[in-house]
């Protein structure tokens, strides 16, 4: 991932809104904590004519305990992403090789991600000005035996109201590799005077393609052998 995807002037003008959104919800009182990753599969990049994916940011006051509630009420149309979280153990600088980048992840755990697709997703500067339609995230336990981002023998299984919907052995075949997304997402922060900060977690995309809720519902993500989150809708 080392297109400048920054260069692209959809990209500049639509990170530069998010951003100044970041820094207003940071004034009125809410904190950072981390940072999401989306439109990274080969067909979605391809959709948007995008080289990599893109960049949003999320908020402590969107995160939601494991196994919570959420009401939809109001929402346009809600997506549940069941993603793999970085959880960052030291900054990571742009341009940062991968030994580098490997050695600032402290650990992996699960976490699902909710959207509301408020617009259809064509206008790139659109999207990250709303912040890629990022509503709330549920993180699991971080798991410190995947420092470095070790993915090896991770299997994703996401049930539905107690029935299987989807699963992966290969949970880096719809988002490419880890490491390089972590990498990305560092270089792309730099060009905007940010920095991928140590305690930052970055989720970084659907591992099986994002599906619609609603309410009544439960999700429920294996990352086996990693942990398992779950959320309910209302």
């Amino acid at each position: 991932m080392s297109a400048k995807s920054w260069e692209d002037p959809r990209v500049h003008a639509g990170m530069t809104a998010q951003l100044r959104l970041r820094r207003e919800r940071i004034d009125a009182g809410d904190a950072a904590l981390g940072w999401k990753v989306g439109f990274g599969s080969p067909a979605a990049r391809e959709k948007l004519s995008i080289d990599t994916p893109l960049i949003g940011f999320l908020m402590r006051g969107g995160r939601l305990a494991p196994g919570a509630t959420v009401s939809l009420a109001g929402w346009t149309k809600a997506i549940a992403e069941c993603e793999i979280a970085v959880h960052m153990g030291a900054d990571l600088a742009a341009g940062a090789d991968e030994a580098t980048a490997r050695r600032a992840i402290a650990a992996l755990g699960p976490a699902i991600e909710l959207i509301d697709r408020v617009r259809p997703p064509e206008d790139v500067e659109a999207i990250l000005a709303g912040n890629i339609y990022q509503r709330h995230v549920v993180l699991g336990a971080p798991d410190a035996s995947r420092a470095g981002g070790l993915v090896e023998g991770i299997r994703g299984t996401i049930l539905r109201n107690g029935a299987e919907r989807a699963s992966t052995s290969d949970p880096q075949a719809a988002t490419g590799e880890l490491i390089g997304i972590v990498r990305h997402v560092a270089d792309t922060l730099a060009a905007f005077g940010e920095t991928l900060s140590a305690g930052a977690v970055i989720i970084t995309g659907a591992i099986v393609p994002p599906f619609p809720v609603e309410p009544g519902e439960e999700i429920v993500f294996q990352l086996e052998p990693i942990g398992t989150v779950s959320v309910r809708f209302a």
